[in-house]
């Protein structure tokens, strides 16, 4: 089946935005960066270099699957960037919804780090890539998810994607 909606999962600084909206691109879908979800309250926390809570991050979920779900109501194609780092969080945005796919975009903790540093004009400090580590949940294969290394370039893990779609 043809996916409606990919959720493109992955820590901070793994190439999330940049993937889904070259993804979605090429796809001819629309694309959601599901950081613009975030209340302006939580961007100043994690620019202050507190992580978020499971408190602060569930409104933010909510606001992502509610965007996954209004797309696929009107029988459009979409592409939405979030961290989703845990099960319990996937559950909110793709749970059992067989027409939303999840693609996690798997990096090294050093490689990781490198690129995090050397962002710049993103809200979230290279000092709360180890907190995203901590918190990931690798997605399980009960999970339909399509894993691709981020160690090509972008251009290189959107073909990988495409190609494990079918699509």
């Amino acid at each position: 089946m043809k996916p409606a909606v990919l959720v493109v999962m992955g820590v901070s600084g793994s190439g999330k935005t940049t993937v889904g909206a070259l993804l979605a691109g090429r796809l001819g879908w629309g694309f959601q960066d599901g950081d613009d979800f975030h209340s302006a309250a939580m961007v100043e926390k994690m620019r202050g270099g507190t992580a978020l809570t499971d408190a602060d991050r569930w409104p933010w979920l909510g606001r992502v699957a509610a965007w996954v779900d209004a797309t696929r109501a009107v029988g459009r194609h979409g592409v939405i960037v979030c961290s989703a780092l845990r099960r319990e969080y996937r559950d909110v945005v793709v749970g059992d919804r067989a027409d939303v796919r999840l693609v996690y975009l798997q990096g090294d903790r050093a490689l990781i780090a490198a690129r995090q540093a050397a962002r710049t004009g993103h809200y979230m400090p290279a000092l709360l890539v180890e907190s995203q580590f901590a918190a990931l949940e690798e997605p399980g294969a009960d999970e339909r998810p399509i894993t691709v290394s981020v160690v090509p370039g972008a251009l290189e893990v959107v073909s990988a994607i495409v190609a494990q779609l079918g699509v």
